[in-house]
């Protein structure tokens, strides 16, 4: 004998509600207007029950297939940003979602992206997430504005498309305030060379903190390189050898953090004891594994992967207009993790100083 397959009337049966009320509930209809009790009844006999809603007679009936494109520039392949796509997953299972992944690359063309976006469109999703390793802004595949759709990480030039970025900035006046806060009043920047949005909202903030806490800004204490161990290395050995050397250092990132580190033993410098330093992105793999642990700015991942599906969903949905969220990109707070690598700058005077030096030569 064939078990009988469980129906939407035995969970309306189980729960003591209509039919009615147990679609507009696992459907999450919008406008139905069900109490949190009842609710919460028929997801308990759904789940008792082993209910599960019939795909294709949904598709059918909605036109929608359940399925969310996602085009990923190198996420998928690194650790750094790989939160996106796990926030983007939960979200999308939670309401009932698959999520079709496409690994791309960034310096892939314009052809090869308007090539992923109609592989994607081709399997009927209902709606795409375009999300890249870092923040910067893109010159989207035309293809992709005829569908629902939401960039992570990620800004379009022409603003036609929603868009949810992390808060470089608000990131970077964290990281700078903690460090005065500490009483360092002689701070240097170890920042990147690359073109993109990080880059300049980072500095400026760096010296918009400086400035409203009264502090000046030393441009011999900023040195840029490529944000990677060697350039952080590079970038720090020369902040730290000018003739007035700062007490503490804010990096681009944890990568070049990690150069900065290595930069300081060289010159015997102990941390934070002798010199201070914060990160940014709290990659954990570095953060909490150099010694002492690092201080960091953490970037929302986790959060903008999440955002970017429930919003997109919504919009599949009838329940927003994506149109309205284009004109401006949403910005999701980054916020400071507090581990070991800042204390506040120890009295008397630093070997390297002015003052050292002209009290060895008297």
């Amino acid at each position: 004998m064939t078990k009988r397959s469980v129906g939407i009337k035995d969970v309306a049966a189980a729960a003591g509600v209509s039919v009615t009320t147990v679609s507009h509930v696992l459907n999450d209809v919008a406008y139905a207007r069900v109490g949190t009790e009842t609710r919460e009844r028929v997801h308990q006999a759904a789940q008792q029950l082993g209910y599960g809603p019939n795909r294709l007679a949904q598709a059918l009936r909605t036109q929608r297939s359940g399925m969310i494109g996602f085009i990923s520039e190198e996420i998928a392949t690194t650790p750094h940003a790989g939160r996106i796509i796990l926030g983007a997953e939960e979200t999308a299972r939670a309401r009932g979602y698959n999520i079709m992944i496409i690994n791309s690359t960034s310096t892939g063309s314009q052809d090869s992206r308007e090539s992923d976006v109609a592989d994607l469109l081709d399997r009927q999703v209902d709606g795409i997430l375009y999300a890249t390793m870092y923040h910067r802004k893109l010159s989207l595949p035309k293809n992709l504005t005829g569908v629902p759709a939401v960039l992570v990480d990620s800004e379009d030039i022409n603003r036609s498309v929603s868009a949810v970025i992390p808060d470089e900035a608000g990131g970077a006046r964290l990281a700078v305030q903690t460090l005065i806060d500490a009483g360092h009043t002689r701070i240097g920047m170890i920042n990147n060379t690359d073109d993109v949005p990080a880059t300049h909202s980072r500095l400026k903030a760096f010296q918009d903190t400086l400035a409203d806490a009264g502090l000046t800004f030393h441009e011999e204490l900023v040195h840029s390189e490529l944000s990677e161990v060697p350039g952080g290395h590079e970038a720090a050995l020369r902040v730290l050898q000018s003739p007035h050397r700062p007490t503490a250092i804010f990096c681009y990132n944890d990568r070049m953090a990690m150069g900065a580190y290595r930069a300081a033993g060289e010159l015997g410098l102990r941390i934070p004891e002798d010199l201070s330093i914060v990160g940014f992105d709290n990659q954990q793999l570095i953060a909490e594994n150099l010694y002492p642990s690092l201080t960091t700015v953490a970037l929302p991942h986790y959060e903008m992967g999440a955002w970017a599906t429930k919003n997109l969903i919504d919009a599949i949905e009838g329940k927003t207009d994506l149109q309205l969220l284009t004109a401006h990109p949403t910005v999701l707070p980054c916020p400071l993790v507090l581990r070991n690598s800042v204390a506040s700058p120890q009295p008397g005077p630093r070997e390297g100083s002015a003052e050292q030096i002209a009290r060895t030569t008297t």
